[in-house]
């Protein structure tokens, strides 16, 4: 008798879900600081995806804050992912042969992990009102391919290697 297949529903998140806290390289000592949303920032008309930052690196005590207008978001597979809003580059990824693998935090590594260890991915229908370019709808064709779920799940298990060993 077989396993009942893991099942995965979308949970219909995108990728600004995920700003709210992101690990980078700290640009000091080149350890884990974390870039957050200021708490007593105020919610004006730009949104949360908007809001002060603050980079702290708890290592070394660098501190930086932001006030940008702008945050620019990776777009390539190929290249070093960088946070949007210092441009620092990412603490969760990894380079794989289809390509770079990474997260802006735990909370997205966990997504992508239960994504691609699920044997039965569920999704709203297109014909359903709601968002449909999610993050999991916009993840590479590499990633969402069953006969490289090993690999992804070994990327994923190294990235969160990485934060916990430190």
């Amino acid at each position: 008798m077989s396993l009942a297949p893991v099942r995965f529903r979308d949970p219909l998140s995108t990728p600004d879900d995920f700003t709210g806290s992101v690990l980078v390289h700290c640009p000091r000592c080149d350890r884990i600081a974390r870039v957050q949303a200021l708490a007593d920032a105020e919610e004006g008309t730009r949104g949360a995806l908007f809001a002060p930052r603050r980079l702290v690196c708890r290592a070394c005590g660098h501190a930086r804050t932001w006030r940008g207008r702008s945050a620019v978001f990776s777009g390539s597979s190929r290249a070093v992912a960088r946070d949007p809003y210092f441009h620092l580059p990412l603490w969760l990824q990894t380079e794989t042969r289809h390509g770079r693998l990474w997260a802006y935090d735990l909370a997205q590594l966990t997504l992508l992990r239960r994504f691609v260890a699920a044997s039965l991915r569920e999704r709203d229908p297109w014909h359903e009102h709601g968002r449909k370019m999610t993050y999991v709808a916009r993840l590479p064709a590499w990633v969402k391919s069953a006969k490289n779920r090993h690999e992804v799940l070994r990327a994923v298990d190294r990235m969160r290697a990485s934060v916990t060993d430190r």
